[in-house]
């Protein structure tokens, strides 16, 4: 029997949480993969301005549900075993306290967890423009060991709906996770067409 993976999926209080409900959504599919999700309020509160489900049904995606304020709880020792974990959308204010180890709820602490343990961690950052401050930030985790994946839309597929572009993203977090998505999902860059060139 194949080894589950555990990968913990945060959700902060950017723009951009149709991103984190698709990757639940593709984990789902797929049962070697055994997701834990964690919400912060003002990710809650994001949920309820743009998009049509509910937090229960959020919930409903992932496999293990903890609670953003539970400092104590198992995520936040590196004796757990987890196999990476994405912040996505992730706010400048969870960028700026993973910088600075300010370890002040589940999130930050599970991030610190998989920095210090050397494990893949992906910040989804969601903001623009970018002023220096911000900069600094992304180049202080980025020397810890995170990993940077703004949510940049790609157009080479030749996207028809905004599922396809928000596939493409996810199908790209999964490939960092080393996550193998569904062919439904996304098809990988082919090449420059013949007829194109």
């Amino acid at each position: 029997m194949q080894e589950q993976k555990h990968i913990v999926v945060a959700i902060t209080g950017a723009t951009g949480i149709i991103y984190a409900q698709r990757l639940l959504e593709v984990c789902q599919q797929l049962p070697e993969i055994h997701t834990h999700l964690i919400i912060s309020p003002a990710g809650q509160l994001t949920l309820k301005q743009e998009s049509e489900i509910s937090l229960q049904e959020l919930k409903g995606l992932a496999d293990q549900v903890h609670n953003y304020q539970d400092i104590g709880n198992k995520l936040s020792s590196g004796s757990v075993k987890t196999h990476g974990m994405v912040v996505v959308p992730c706010s400048i204010k969870t960028l700026s306290s993973i910088a600075h180890s300010y370890d002040a709820d589940l999130i930050t602490r599970c991030a610190d967890v998989h920095l210090k343990e050397r494990r893949p961690i992906i910040l989804c950052v969601r903001e623009t423009p970018l002023h220096l401050g911000h900069l600094r930030l992304m180049t202080q985790v980025a020397e810890y060991g995170a990993q940077i994946m703004p949510l940049v839309p790609a157009f080479y597929h030749q996207p028809q709906t905004i599922d396809d572009i928000v596939n493409q993203s996810v199908a790209r977090l999964c490939d960092q996770l080393g996550i193998v998505y569904p062919t439904n999902i996304f098809t990988p860059w082919q090449g420059l067409k013949p007829n194109k060139v």
